[in-house]
């Protein structure tokens, strides 16, 4: 372990050298970062409130905002002080701590939008048996399993990266301490653990994928079956979903599903699923689902009388 210590701390090469373009990301990314901050504290504030929290699926969406909130201030925060500031250094521990926490929340992240889809699949396919199946005890069971199942898939990405010798260069060639740009400057032979992180992210990301491509499919292959008005309650829920699944998916399981080597692409992909897919969780949710604003502007018109009559 000594011989990794001789580096202190990494300088992230960060986005771009041109200051136009870092002032510009700037004020871009923390535009982003507040409306993903308000937007998904306003669910977390508003489906509690309302009769909406005694269904699985908003229930799944006031945690899936919660680790929105988390996954997405372990990157950005950073992110936007080294596009103001000068110099973009992070310190071993912190680098450390990043990729644990990225690969932590990521993981809870997918697992929640797969047992979201469970519970639409199981909404559409075997409605008679919905409030049996997806009853409170399972639902905690599932979010359960999807903080298991993000402390099993981050906990050995980090003791491998951990084991990795760094004593040459400490520029990181991203904008976040990642797998593949770390594996680049560790002083060692990295073929094995690029191998193993590989399988470890990438088989999280495929696997979850087909598993809700499948459910998708029986879905709407199920919805032919059914009236127009159930068909377009479904497809307003499922579609949302849909949405979210593939800007989530797509880039990170290209960054993450092939051999272990760095591109130049790497940092405009990563920006879709560490910024851009979270923003957009609670903007598809609450535009794009009429029991969700209805449930909003219940609980704040609440709120609002509530106060005034106070005051």
């Amino acid at each position: 372990m000594e011989h990794q210590r001789n580096i202190s701390e990494f300088i992230l090469l960060g986005l771009s050298h041109d200051q136009n373009i870092q002032t510009f990301c700037s004020v871009l990314f923390l535009f982003c970062y507040v409306i993903l901050l308000v937007g998904n504290l306003l669910i977390l504030v508003s489906i509690p409130g309302s009769p909406l929290f005694n269904q699985p699926m908003y229930y799944f969406l006031s945690h899936l905002s919660f680790i929105d909130i988390c996954y997405t201030s372990s990157v950005t925060p950073k992110l936007i002080g080294d596009l103001l500031g000068g110099k973009k250094n992070i310190s071993y521990d912190n680098c450390m701590f990043q990729i644990f926490a990225m690969h932590f929340f990521g993981s809870i992240e997918v697992f929640i939008l797969t047992a979201m889809a469970f519970d639409r699949y199981i909404a559409i396919c075997k409605p008679l048996h919905y409030m049996i199946i997806m009853n409170r005890t399972k639902c905690n069971l599932l979010v359960l399993a999807t903080w298991a199942g993000g402390a099993v898939h981050s906990f050995p990405q980090l003791s491998m990266i951990i084991q990795l010798p760094f004593c040459g260069s400490n520029e990181i060639g991203h904008y976040f301490c990642d797998i593949f740009p770390m594996l680049k400057i560790a002083c060692a032979d990295t073929y094995i653990t690029g191998v193993l992180l590989v399988a470890n992210s990438g088989m999280v990301a495929l696997v979850t994928f087909v598993v809700l491509f499948v459910s998708y499919v029986i879905i709407l292959f199920t919805l032919r079956n059914h009236s127009a008005e159930g068909r377009r309650k479904a497809l307003s829920t499922c579609g949302s979903h849909i949405t979210v699944v593939l800007l989530f998916f797509g880039p990170s399981i290209f960054g993450y599903l092939r051999p272990p080597t760095t591109y130049p692409e790497d940092k405009v992909l990563a920006l879709f699923y560490t910024v851009i897919a979270p923003v957009f969780n609670p903007l598809i949710y609450t535009l794009r689902n009429t029991e969700m604003k209805n449930a909003m502007r219940k609980v704040w018109c609440q709120r609002l009388l509530s106060k005034k009559a106070y005051d």
